[in-house]
């Protein structure tokens, strides 16, 4: 029977693809991969006779056509999302369909833009006495979000934010951002991360919205905010010699 493969590709760099994944695509008979946002190279060593679908130019129905026609050849269907697929990524139904028809499927994690962007900022969300909480969100646009998730709520938390497909509604992000945090929060957009056309703003919450048009970035950008990027913080307790822990006692 038919197995359908999730598959987290990562943020653009084909290097940041997962081995599991990327072993996937490549024994694949058939290939669903979104095309506006998942590098292209990471398809290049697919087998010849694999049929390809750029899922971008797709409806729901289409691609879960093509799955449930598939059924009882006995193939293998990699269906490719940018990132980590269980952050929009719009799976779950998906999933539904796949489970509602008796069709096996597997979800293979990637390395979300959220992380590829700390790390190109060599930045740590999590700093000991700045901040322990990281939220991942994004504005209401014509997606529509719950009024507690609202980003003006969100921000009375302090804590670090990485605001995913929300750049061209800028001016609107930082109206609400200011609400609660202060107009010097550091903040840094990321364009495309780790593509290698990568695009790397920094500064405050009272300047990135003039930065932005300025390199006009309209999308494909994440937002982060928060002290973590630009503070004094403690030292973990992970590694100081003063405390002591289940493998390791103080000195």
């Amino acid at each position: 029977m038919t197995k359908v493969y999730f598959i987290g590709a990562g943020p653009g760099d084909p290097e940041l693809l997962t081995i599991k994944g990327k072993k996937i695509i490549d024994q694949a008979d058939i290939i669903i991969y979104a095309g506006s946002l998942v590098n292209k190279e990471i398809l290049k060593d697919h087998k010849k006779d694999a049929q390809i679908y750029n899922s971008a130019e797709m409806t729901l129905e289409e691609i879960t056509g093509i799955m449930l026609k598939e059924r009882e050849n006995d193939c293998l269907i990699a269906r490719v999302h940018t990132g980590d697929p269980s952050i929009y990524g719009a799976i779950k139904e998906q999933i539904d369909f796949l489970h509602q028809h008796g069709i096996p499927y597997q979800v293979i994690p990637g390395v979300s833009s959220f992380t590829a962007a700390a790390a190109i900022l060599e930045a740590e969300y999590t700093l000991p006495s700045v901040s322990q909480t990281v939220i991942c969100t994004r504005i209401e646009g014509r997606t529509k979000v719950p009024a507690e998730e609202k980003l003006s709520a969100l921000a009375k938390h302090q804590s670090s934010m990485a605001i995913f497909l929300s750049i061209g509604l800028i001016d609107q992000v930082i109206q609400e951002l200011l609400t609660a945090y202060q107009e010097d929060t550091p903040c840094a957009v990321v364009y495309k991360a780790s593509w290698p056309d990568q695009k790397i703003l920094k500064g405050k919450l009272n300047q990135i919205v003039q930065q932005v048009k300025e390199n006009q970035i309209s999308k494909h950008a994440l937002l982060l905010v928060g002290r973590f990027l630009d503070t004094k913080y403690e030292k973990s307790k992970l590694y100081d010699k003063n405390f002591s822990h289940g493998t390791r006692k103080s000195r």
